[in-house]
C-alpha cells in the first residue's frame, strides 16, 4: 500500500523499529528496493533528492512507486528529501509524494519554525506528512558542505518549541551524523539523543546512516529513532557494481546485463539494513 511517513512510523513506534529511509538515484534501483522491504517484511520509504525528481519526473516518480507497492503488497512511502524551496514542495506533494521534508535547519529558528509551519499546512491539507530538521548535520547537505566547526546540535529545549509551533510529523535530530560519510564512522551523541526523546513524542530521524556503526543501531532506536537515511552506502556500491560489469562488457551487449547487478546489490544491502532496523532483540513499544 502507498503510506505517508505518518503511517509507516506509528508502525514503527509501535514495534520498536525503524523504517529504512533508502535514496533511489534512478528507476532502475527502485523496484528492488521495495521487494527487499516485501521479503524482509516490513514497511519501506523511498527517497529522492530534489535533481533525481526532476531528472525521473515527479508523476512517473509517483506513479511507479505506487504499483510496485500494490503489486508487491508493501508499504511503501514516497518521501522528498531535504527541499528548501516551497515550489519543489508543492510540485512533489501536488505530483502525489506522500511525505515531503522541508530543510530550514540553516535559518534562524524563528525563521525555521514559521517556513516549516507553513509546509505542514499545505501537505496536511493535502494528505502528505511533513520531516522538519532542527540542527545542522555534517557533510555535504544538498551540495553545501558543512564544516565540522560549523555543526550545530539540536538542543532539547528547542526541540519541544519546534515540534510545538509547526506541527511536524516527524524531526531529523543533529546528533554527530554526517552526510556523504562511507569510509569511516561517527560517534553519535546517544545521551543527547536520550535527551530529546524524554521531551519529544514524536518520531525522531537520523540523516547520514552510512556513517553510523550497526552496533549503535539498537540503542538508537529504543530511544525513539524512527526513520533511518541510508543514501550513500547504496550510491558508492551500485555505482562501483555498475562500473566492474561496465568495464567487461562487449559493446552490443544489453545494458540490463551491467544495470541488474548493480540493482541487486542495492536489493542485498536494503535487505541488510532493514533486517538490522527491525530490532528483533528488543521488546514492543517501548517508552521514555
Amino acid at each position: 500500500m502507498y503510506k505517508t511517513l505518518k503511517e509507516v512510523t506509528q508502525t514503527a513506534t509501535e514495534l520498536n523499529m525503524t523504517i529504512g529511509a533508502f535514496n533511489t538515484h534512478n528507476l532502475e534501483m527502485l523496484p528492488e528496493m521495495i521487494r527487499a522491504a516485501k521479503e524482509m517484511g516490513a514497511p519501506i520509504i523511498i527517497q529522492t533528492s530534489i535533481d533525481t525528481a526532476k531528472y525521473i519526473g515527479y508523476k512517473v516518480m509517483v506513479a511507479v512507486a505506487k504499483e510496485i507497492a500494490e503489486d508487491e503488497m508493501v508499504d511503501v512511502c514516497l518521501h522528498l528529501d531535504h527541499a528548501r524551496e516551497f515550489d519543489e514542495i508543492k510540485a512533489a506533494i501536488d505530483a502525489g509524494y506522500s511525505s515531503v521534508m522541508y530543510d530550514g535547519s540553516h535559518l534562524p529558528f524563528k525563521e525555521n519554525v514559521a517556513k516549516t509551519k507553513a509546509v505542514v499546512e499545505y501537505a496536511h491539507a493535502h494528505g502528505a506528512s511533513v520531516e522538519g530538521e532542527l540542527g545542522t548535520i555534517g557533510g555535504t547537505e544538498e551540495g553545501i558542505s558543512v564544516a565540522e566547526d560549523d555543526k550545530v546540535y539540536t538542543k532539547p529545549a528547542d526541540a519541544v518549541e519546534f515540534v510545538k509551533h509547526t506541527g511536524v510529523d516527524a524531526l531529523a535530530i543533529a546528533i554527530g551524523t554526517n552526510h556523504g560519510q562511507f569510509k569511516s564512522k561517527t560517534e553519535v551523541n546517544i545521551p543527547l539523543l536520550k535527551e530529546i526523546h524524554a521531551v519529544v513524542d514524536i518520531p525522531l530521524v537520523v540523516h547520514g546512516g552510512t556513517g553510523v556503526k550497526e552496533e549503535d543501531y539498537p540503542e538508537l532506536i529504543n530511544h525513539g529513532i524512527r526513520k533511518f537515511n541510508v543514501g550513500t552506502e547504496l550510491l558508492v556500491n551500485w555505482t562501483q557494481t555498475a562500473k566492474d560489469s561496465f568495464a567487461k562488457t562487449e559493446v552490443n551487449k544489453s545494458l540490463r546485463h551491467n544495470v541488474i547487478p548493480a540493482n541487486m546489490k542495492v536489493k542485498e544491502i536494503v535487505k541488510h539494513k532493514i533486517g538490522l532496523f527491525m530490532n528483533v532483540d528488543s521488546p514492543l513499544a517501548l517508552k521514555q
